[in-house]
């Protein structure tokens, strides 16, 4: 259980970088050609690669490749839905609620074996 915290912790502040990698130039390099922006967002990648390959290395220690990535996606979910709002101003959609509710019934197909 200890390994599968710190997996998340782990992947929880990588998809912050990713997330900024990936949609922070939207926000905040949108005047700059496209090359800028993605050599921008290659370098805060680079973060985002530091923290998901560890992260990725011990969760696989005690989970599996699929359970890792529904964890990923649950966490980037997470993460996008208050940057979305906060940073580049988006408004709430009802759609976040049922991509949630998706990925919880993810959550339980990947995960069923361990909890049943």
């Amino acid at each position: 259980m200890h390994s599968l915290l710190i997996t998340i912790g782990l992947l929880t502040l990588s998809n912050i970088f990713m997330t900024f990698a990936w949609y922070g130039h939207l926000k905040y390099a949108h005047s700059k050609v496209w090359v800028v922006a993605a050599l921008i967002s290659w370098g805060i990648a680079l973060f985002e690669y530091l923290l998901q390959v560890p992260a990725n290395r011990i969760g696989y220690q005690v989970a599996s490749a699929g359970q890792l990535k529904v964890i990923q996606e649950v966490i980037s979910l997470t993460v996008f839905i208050p940057f979305s709002m906060y940073i580049l101003k988006e408004p709430f959609r009802s759609d976040y609620i049922w991509a949630g509710l998706c990925l919880i019934g993810a959550v339980f197909f990947m995960f069923r074996s361990k909890i049943m």
